[in-house]
């Protein structure tokens, strides 16, 4: 295992009081309707968990898996389906959750799927927004944080499937030997 040093980006505290307003947005916005919550996961676990605690309004919930990254800190742009959508998107509200949105391949992959299912409309909630990498345009409705730089661990997100038990959201730095 390599060696890293971490530093605090996100608070839990500062996580916890942006998820709750997201949740309010979100609620208010769909005040009236059922909405179909659809988790990319592995790293969105914990803040689509505390998002729909923090929600007033029906919601179904599904999970997708795709994978883009393997095992490394950047993107390949070919995006695998591991896990597709069970539940009928037709006719429906649907919001993606994602925790974090990087080069945009495998968010516009999903909103490519999700359409073609014919959804009434697809909007995106995102925990951070990673921009300065992103490769593809994609809408983000929600966005919890924005995030200039550096590879980012804790609140479910990962390097290697380690660090998502981290309560904050730190930038994760690898020592050189």
């Amino acid at each position: 295992m390599k060696d890293f040093t971490k530093e605090v980006l996100f608070s839990r505290d500062a996580i916890q009081s942006r998820v709750q307003r997201l949740a309010e947005e979100i609620s208010r916005d769909y005040h009236g309707k059922e909405l179909l919550l659809i988790g990319v996961l592995n790293g969105v676990f914990m803040f689509f968990s505390d998002l729909v605690k923090y929600m007033d309004i029906p919601v179904k919930v599904d999970f997708v898996r795709l994978a883009s990254y393997g095992s490394g800190t950047t993107s390949s742009g070919d995006v695998r389906v591991l896990k597709g959508i069970e539940l009928s998107v037709a006719g429906r509200d649907v919001l993606v959750v994602e925790d974090i949105v990087d080069t945009g391949y495998t968010l516009d992959a999903l909103i490519k799927i999700i359409k073609a299912k014919n959804a009434d409309s697809v909007k995106v909630c995102a925990l951070l927004d990673k921009s300065e990498r992103r490769m593809v345009d994609v809408p983000i409705d929600y966005t919890g944080f924005t995030v200039e730089q550096g590879f980012v661990v804790g609140y479910g997100l990962d390097y290697d499937e380690q660090f998502r038990y981290f309560q904050d959201i730190y930038t994760l730095h690898e020592i050189s030997v």
